[in-house]
């Protein structure tokens, strides 16, 4: 597939400085509520955005809000033949890697393309900011109790909150404890669907 050329390349925010800014702030209360959907306000965007193909609106908003020329982002098999890369190179100048590892930002179109939690940064006990943030698509999600839903503690939760994500993994939740282990290092987590945004920052604690 031929690399889209200027002229075809996709629009990113009409407004960038107050498009990212509105965006970037609800992925900070996405990180101080965990497990509560925001839904994003993508019509600050006039004329609106272009979305990626196999790209959730949520997802490429909040990378088109936080990446720039610094920034390396590992994307994952189901965006293969997407715009995405090159919308995301052209609009943030970010820098694209084929090794998770090496990856600042991880971006996974079907949830369980996500690498093991060993094949991403998480950090150091000096620099534990220097993790990967993992933007995981996901099939559906519900925030009502039920037998398979998971149980939320933590920072930003008054009691506990109940959450369940389509499409993830059957063995995420074991593989996210052992990682917590070793806090403060350990990995952000922001789940979309559509236009919504949910944040799992590392300090919170998941029951299954």
């Amino acid at each position: 597939m031929n690399a889209p050329s200027l002229k075809d390349m996709g629009r990113g925010f009409s407004d960038p400085s107050r498009c990212s800014q509105a965006v970037f702030r609800q992925s900070l209360e996405a990180l101080c509520l965990p497990g509560q959907p925001q839904t994003l306000d993508l019509s600050l965007s006039n004329p609106s955005m272009h979305i990626p193909q196999q790209a959730h609106a949520a997802a490429a908003a909040l990378l088109l809000a936080l990446l720039d020329q610094d920034c390396k982002v590992w994307l994952s098999a189901g965006f293969t033949g997407s715009d995405a890369a090159a919308w995301l190179r052209f609009h943030t100048g970010c820098s694209l890697v084929t090794d998770s590892g090496l990856a600042d930002f991880v971006w996974v179109a079907h949830a369980h393309e996500l690498p093991s939690f060993e094949n991403l940064s998480q950090g150091t006990a000096q620099y534990p900011d220097q993790s990967a943030i993992c933007v995981v698509q996901v099939q559906d999600f519900a925030t009502s109790p039920s037998d398979d839903a998971w149980t939320l503690t933590g920072p930003g939760i008054n009691g506990s909150k109940h959450l369940k994500l389509v499409g993830l993994s059957e063995n995420f939740v074991h593989m996210r404890r052992l990682s917590q282990v070793h806090a403060p290092c350990g990995l952000d987590f922001f789940f979309t669907l559509s236009d919504t945004l949910i944040g799992l920052p590392r300090s919170t604690q998941v029951k299954d």
